[in-house]
């Protein structure tokens, strides 16, 4: 999730080849407030956070305190693996 709007988000997803959705929330920060990644709506860019939900939108995972650049991708993806299957 990010505060760009929906076709900037669509595009960096295409280009990551992201295998999943990559929600947006550049209308009042509604998304980043609930899960926790601002504690403002007057925020400029979310904490790095990453929540892994199921279909009906439940919480399953949740990565907060350990997301670093380069390894934490792998763990996800790893996670959703033994979640979801290949």
């Amino acid at each position: 999730m990010g505060f760009s709007d929906t076709d900037t988000m669509a595009q960096w997803a295409a280009q990551e080849s992201f295998q999943y959705d990559v929600w947006t929330d550049s209308d009042a920060r509604t998304l980043a407030l609930h899960y926790g990644a601002v504690d403002s709506s007057a925020a400029l860019f979310p904490a790095r956070v990453t929540m892994l939900l199921d279909r009906n939108g439940d919480l399953l995972l949740e990565y907060v305190d350990d997301v670093r650049v380069g390894t934490h991708p792998q763990q996800v993806l790893e996670d959703c693996q033994a979640l979801f299957g290949d």
